[in-house]
């Protein structure tokens, strides 16, 4: 087995030494001083994907968009390509800005890692050029990061270019004027990420396990019949163990492996509950999904799929199941043929037993959702269906009330991950039904029972607002806002969080600026996009739950940048979302781990085999802790590791530790490039607060 080309971001290692490459990643000219080594080796494919999904129309025939199924029509049309070349050392948000946001671009010198000894030495005179009128309508100032110091997080030296005085809307892109290369185009526009936002919604229509994908929703790559629907599947799901089939279809596949957790898949609907009611409008009803067009937000419409399979989940006597398990199509590195579309796979479907987990995260998501389903024009579109989860949030907290300790730990026998918790993991998903409940209900069991422990929380007992705890946070946020909260424990909480939101990590990142990108994470781990993301989620909660006292705009501006680095503020000018030039990325990302979308298969990667995955999903993303299993490089049943770990991502500097390729097992590329609804679900609810 050899790993796929491991960095695919549109530009050669010889464009790399001479700072500049062409829009459709060839070198813009011969290099003399490239070192052969790290991303770009392999030459970056030039096309785009086979099939284009825009003639398949959109869910709602009468809205339809003509860009087509995951698109979404450029409101300013495409500009002509400028003369001079992109420079993978100019980067910005690839699709742009909001007019009033502000607005940094970043210039890079390599330092440390893959891409060492390809110095850039930029100009000193910048501008920023209106690409359809091809004229200067901005002189920009050059200002060395930490005073040119180099950023261990990235192993560069950077400087920063501030465009934020450009308000006017239309297509750019910086230009160094002396060296004659330049950035991406990108774009100003109040609704410059509503197409964004529309794309990674529809990434869980992909992931819907037990519906038929046509062609006209889906796009014609990824059409594909109901996956998971046969003999001793699905709707006759049986018990480990064997026997006692249920019908357990539906719902969605939880990352690239096609299994469903309840404890996940229910925080997945509460995200996307919450980011709805934080800012519905800005969710529409025209996101070519099945459900478009019927007067409902598509990512209500959307979430409906999932809570009908957390449904099915519970028993008559309030429990909830702890999760599915079952496999994708045979993998081709395997044996496996390259046509590896879900609706192929034919194993069985094996469920484990309800835990309390589960069920107080099922009662926590009936309740929450029940809340939104009772708003009447979306109750005239799922008539009795908040009544309906009000009884089982209702039934699902008694379960769990009456056995707080049923626990199921079912690695190494049903699914991937390991969906139990720990007993404080309990209490957490206790107080967040407890949250729900209380304002559905108004009953004052909830309320003390929520009074009772919320102070065994991360924040209240130590003061730190942590990015991990985002599920303690939100509850208690949650808390201050319903009506009959009790007044003191409100006052607490919002003064915990705006105290910790003042630490290093918090807005303090602000005036240490420790990240040339503006983005900082003190620590990158596997998953660490949905890390970013959930770091914009808690600054921006500041915005919206009035919880940052007087540093509002401070939390707002902080929280916008971890956007910019999911959209290629970064130091690989990547898109961390997969399929995106459609929308106006050129690096975005073409490769990623999926059961689906798997090494060797028709959708390994764009521009490379017969499709690509489709638009949307956003990766795990740089992760220095990768390495290849432990049985290589010679112990793995004959399979080829290679001579050492793929590097990049393996020995990189945290931000640069990421590779596009997507074999599995034994070079286990899942830890860097596997989507998850987890990261998909906070990127979105993190969007959402800045599409208008």
């Amino acid at each position: 087995m050899t790993p796929s080309s491991p960095w695919r971001a549109g530009c050669l290692a010889a464009a790399l030494a001479i700072g500049a490459c062409s829009d459709d990643g060839t070198a813009a000219a011969q290099s003399s001083g490239s070192s052969g080594e790290g991303p770009g080796t392999t030459a970056p494919s030039t096309t785009a994907t086979a099939t284009d999904p825009s003639a398949s129309g959109s869910g709602n025939e009468e809205s339809a968009s003509a860009s087509g199924p995951g698109t979404g029509a450029d409101s300013t049309g495409d500009p002509p390509e400028p003369d001079q070349p992109l420079s993978p050392f100019i980067v910005v948000d690839q699709f742009g800005w909001r007019p009033g946001a502000e607005k940094i671009a970043v210039v890079r010198s390599p330092v440390t890692g893959f891409d060492a000894g390809t110095a850039f030495s930029p100009g000193s005179n910048w501008a920023v050029i209106d690409a359809n009128a091809q004229q200067s309508v901005l002189t920009l100032e050059l200002v060395p990061w930490q005073g040119g110091a180099e950023d261990p997080s990235s192993g560069d030296v950077a400087w920063r270019l501030d465009l934020s005085s450009l308000d006017t809307p239309g297509d750019y892109y910086v230009l160094d004027v002396d060296n004659q290369v330049r950035s991406d185009v990108f774009r100003i526009a109040d609704d410059v990420y509503r197409d964004v936002l529309r794309a990674a919604v529809r990434m869980l229509f992909y992931q819907r396990d037990g519906f038929a994908k046509d062609a006209r929703h889906a796009g014609a790559p990824w059409a594909d019949d109901a996956a998971h629907v046969g003999p001793g599947q699905g709707p006759e799901c049986e018990a480990q163990g064997g026997g006692s089939p249920r019908d357990l279809q539906g719902g969605w596949w939880d990352a690239g492996d096609q299994n469903k957790y309840t404890n996940w898949s229910a925080s997945y609907a509460i995200t996307l509950l919450r980011a709805y009611r934080e800012r519905p409008a800005a969710f529409t009803d025209d996101y070519g999904i099945p459900e478009s067009g019927n007067g409902v937000p598509d990512v209500i419409d959307e979430n409906h799929w999932n809570l009908a399979w957390l449904v099915r989940m519970q028993g008559g006597d309030g429990s909830v199941l702890s999760i599915v398990g079952q496999d994708g199509a045979p993998d081709p590195a395997f044996g496996g043929s390259p046509d590896t579309s879900p609706s192929s796979a034919t194993g069985p479907c094996t469920y484990g037993p309800a835990n309390t987990s589960a069920t107080l995260s099922a009662a926590g998501t009936f309740a929450l959702a029940a809340l939104v389903y009772r708003d009447d024009a979306i109750a005239a579109v799922y008539p009795g269906y908040a009544d309906e989860l009000t009884a089982r949030a209702e039934q699902a907290w008694d379960w769990a009330a009456a056995n707080p300790g049923v626990t199921f730990y079912n690695s190494g026998s049903i699914g991937a991950g390991e969906q139990e918790v720990d007993d404080h993991g309990r209490l957490i998903k206790r107080l967040s039904a407890a949250v729900y409940l209380f304002e559905l209900t108004g009953d004052p069991q909830y309320r003390a029972a929520f009074d009772a422990d919320y102070d065994q929380t991360q924040l209240m007992g130590s003061g730190y607002l942590d990015v991990f705890a985002m599920e303690e946070h939100d509850s208690l946020l949650a808390y201050t806002q319903v009506d009959g909260a009790t007044a003191a424990v409100v006052d607490d909480i919002l003064a915990a969080y705006a105290g910790g939101l003042e630490g290093d990590n918090n807005l303090g990142t602000l005036t240490a600026d420790p990240d040339p990108y503006l983005a900082q994470l003190y620590v990158y781990v596997w998953g660490s996009n949905q890390v970013r993301a959930d770091q914009g989620n808690l600054l921006w909660n500041a915005v919206g739950y009035g919880a940052g006292g007087g540093a509002t705009a401070d939390a707002a501006r902080a929280a916008e940048r971890y956007v910019h680095a999911l959209h290629g503020l970064n130091p690989l000018s990547l898109v961390y979302l997969s399929n995106m030039d459609e929308l106006g990325a050129s690096t975005s990302v073409t490769t990623i781990y999926h059961s689906w979308f798997a090494h060797g298969s028709d959708w390994d990667a764009e521009g490379e085999s017969q499709y690509g995955p489709p638009p949307g999903y956003l990766v795990g993303g740089p992760n220095p802790s990768y390495d290849w299993d432990g049985c290589c490089p010679d112990g793995c049943s004959g399979f080829d590791c290679g001579a050492a770990p793929l590097s990049p991502p393996f020995g990189q500097p945290p931000q640069k530790s990421y590779a596009e390729f997507n074999d599995g097992w034994p070079l286990d590329s899942w830890s860097v490039t596997e989507p998850s609804n987890g990261y998909q679900v906070k990127y979105i609810r993190l969007l959402s607060k800045f599409v208008d």
